[in-house]
């Protein structure tokens, strides 16, 4: 699960290329251009051109992306554009990693160029920004803060630029597990993931899928409780948790004298998988920003019944108040619930409907 801007994109990517429109910047004729967090929109779509390199680690936006033709890839550590345009996240540990990568992308004189809606700490991220490159010009439009500066070929602040850049480098959380800022649940282990893992039955056997992985929590806890466990697949749209995920199973597979087949899939669920599992685990996302979308979490459980072998096991946990009673009852035989605490529920289903 991943935080999601709350404005419209349209409105985020208008607000964006505002210095553009108003005649404070100019787009590099040769097209180096490259955007951090990119997202889809009329705008973008606008504005791009061919050579432009769009980084998106979320699959359902990345896909967007390419869906509309524009060119998805990572930036090469030591590659320079002309301008770099950013869409940072909330969490601010990991906002300034991605701000820090702008600035060396942007180095020896390149713009790097941010939106931020005021209602997500538009001004903190820009005192960031400014931290690191010493000045910024900014404007505002569609309640959102677009802010700029330009990279000189010396750090303005070399020992901030280096702090900022390890923070988004996998490192053990409160918990132990490797994890990294932004992520769900990144600096602990979420309340509901060790609700569901503690319920989970020692006798799962065969071949098990976590959808929604995030680091790997459930995984590395199936690994050490589920002796009969032959295969596990992690499935993951978020592209960030999935170094943190390999590094826990590895670990958890050492440190318990496992061998069992593990892999690590960026992949959105609800897109459907197509391997056939005896059991499926989840914690399923359901909110986009601050807005619940219980219709995430019904679509992992349809995935889910066609992932499964027909006596196959759902494992679910969720919030108390969302109605997945009903979806699990349309798809599966047997629906029960496993216990209820701390304002979350463990659902079993088992026998997929024909």
């Amino acid at each position: 699960m991943v935080g999601i801007h709350a404005s419209a994109p349209d409105a985020v990517l208008d607000a964006l290329f505002l210095p553009f429109s108003d005649g404070d910047l100019r787009l590099p004729a040769d097209g180096s251009v490259l955007f951090l967090r990119a997202r889809d929109g009329y705008r973008l779509r606008e504005m791009a051109q061919p050579a432009w390199l769009c980084e998106q680690s979320f699959k359902p936006f990345a896909e967007a992306l390419s869906r509309s033709g524009l060119a998805l890839g990572d930036a090469a550590p030591d590659a320079r554009f002309k301008l770099v345009l950013v869409l940072p996240p909330r969490q601010r540990e990991e906002a300034r990693a991605l701000f820090a990568r702008a600035v060396l992308h942007a180095q020896g004189g390149g713009t790097v160029l941010a939106c931020v809606p005021n209602a997500e700490g538009a001004k903190s991220a820009q005192a960031d920004l400014q931290a690191l490159l010493g000045s910024v010009s900014h404007r505002s439009k569609h309640k959102c803060r677009v802010f700029w500066g330009s990279s000189p070929a010396t750090a303005h602040d070399p020992a901030l630029l280096e702090t900022w850049l390890t923070l988004d480098r996998p490192q053990p959380n409160a918990a132990g597990y490797f994890s990294r800022p932004g992520l769900f649940a990144w600096d602990r282990v979420d309340t509901a993931s060790a609700l569901l893992a503690a319920h989970l039955p020692e006798d799962l056997h065969g071949r098990v899928a976590d959808f929604g992985a995030g680091y790997g929590f459930l995984a590395a806890q199936i690994i050490a409780r589920c002796r009969h466990v032959t295969a596990l697949d992690l499935y993951e749209a978020e592209a960030r948790a999935l170094e943190p995920a390999r590094l826990n199973l590895e670990r958890a597979v050492q440190q318990h004298g496992r061998t069992l087949a593990c892999a690590v899939h960026w992949h959105d669920v609800t897109a459907g998988v197509e391997p056939r599992y005896d059991v499926i685990v989840s914690n399923p996302p359901f909110h986009q920003g601050r807005a619940d979308l219980p219709e995430l979490g019904r679509a992992f459980i349809a995935r889910a019944a066609q992932a499964l072998q027909r006596t196959g096991q759902f494992w679910l946990v969720a919030n108390r108040h969302l109605p997945y009673e009903a979806t699990l009852a349309t798809h599966f035989e047997q629906v029960r619930v496993a216990a209820i605490q701390d304002g979350f529920k463990v659902i079993e289903a088992r026998g997929v409907r024909g």
